[in-house]
């Protein structure tokens, strides 16, 4: 990219995809206030973590300048075979391109995420969907041929689908953008995305806290705030939790008697705030399924705060690389 000089090439730059008793790998997991970064070794170990802000406002060729850097700090010795990123926005991995984005990250939208970071590193990259990249483990995990339905609830609502073993990306990268489905509990609402009605603007953290000052008339800025309400007794932040957890456990619910998968995982910071959620999500799920999936029940991910990095890391064995110089 013009204005920047690459690197030296590290570990295998030329290479296909590492192997999996190849070297170890990087994973970045971009979001939009900070940068996550790890180098993970050929059998799954993290040997290395690192973090540093997002220059969310800055720009795009800030925010790839930044990620290089995160690259750099995790490796310092320079082994690593290839670099896997895990970005916010709808990625499409094929042509290594977000293709949307929201104003968390403005200017996103369009930037070469692969071409532009392999540049800069000498490295080749493969990259996906964030949300998308944290389901990765969980797949593994339920088998070679399974099909998942995974959910992130938090600031925002992402998902992803896996089919028969294989997760999807649709056209353009967009599979799997459950937020953006319609959802009764939020007619007439505004979504993030330009739209209303859509499953975001009832069921996220913020829209559950928005529901909440709504419906009481009082001030809350963070959903945690609500959920001390609640268990405090608050009827209304008792309501205003439920009917952001029934909603999305109809949603998928609905979505399960489609797919038919193996695996419900709903994971995010939303979940987190407590049993009041999960079982009101559990319960409108369950209600929603038909006879023969009756037992399956949503669960939590499996994989801790390093889902998204190590997800990063799988990318680069099961998604095309950008090269160096591939794109010029």
């Amino acid at each position: 990219m013009s204005g920047h000089t690459s690197s030296p090439a590290r570990g295998k730059a030329g290479s296909s995809a590492p192997s999996e008793g190849g070297g170890p790998v990087i994973g970045l997991d971009l979001g939009g206030t900070k940068i996550a970064a790890s180098l993970v070794g050929a059998d799954g170990t993290v040997l290395t973590r690192h973090t540093r802000p997002t220059p969310a406002g800055e720009g795009a060729e800030k925010v790839l300048d930044a990620l290089a850097e995160a690259a750099r700090a995790a490796d310092p010795q320079d082994v690593a075979a290839a670099v896997g990123v895990a970005a916010a926005g709808v990625i499409d991995p094929v042509r290594g391109v977000v293709t949307s984005a929201t104003d968390a990250l403005p200017g996103w939208a369009g930037t070469r995420l692969a071409d532009g970071l392999s540049s800069r590193l000498g490295s080749p990259v493969a990259c996906d969907n964030d949300v998308r990249a944290a389901a990765y483990p969980e797949l593994l995990a339920a088998g070679p041929d399974a099909s998942l339905l995974y959910a992130a609830v938090g600031t925002g609502i992402g998902g992803a689908v896996a089919a028969d073993g294989r997760m999807l990306h649709g056209a353009g990268g967009l599979a799997g953008h459950l937020g953006h489905l319609a959802s009764p509990e939020a007619e007439g609402l505004p979504c993030t995305c330009g739209s209303t009605g859509h499953l975001e603007a009832v069921a996220s953290g913020p829209a559950i806290t928005a529901l909440y000052r709504r419906r009481s008339g009082r001030t809350a800025t963070r959903l945690e705030e609500v959920a001390g309400r609640a268990a405090d007794g608050d009827r209304q932040a008792r309501d205003a939790i439920v009917t952001g957890a029934r909603a999305t456990g109809r949603i998928l619910g609905g979505l399960a008697n489609t797919l038919a998968p193996h695996r419900v995982v709903v994971g995010g910071g939303v979940p987190r705030i407590g049993r009041l959620y999960q079982d009101a999500l559990a319960d409108a799920f369950t209600a929603e399924l038909m006879a023969p999936l009756h037992g399956l029940l949503p669960t939590a991910p499996l994989s801790g705060p390093d889902a998204a990095v190590l997800g990063a890391v799988h990318l680069v064995r099961i998604l095309p690389l950008h090269h160096p110089g591939a794109h010029q």
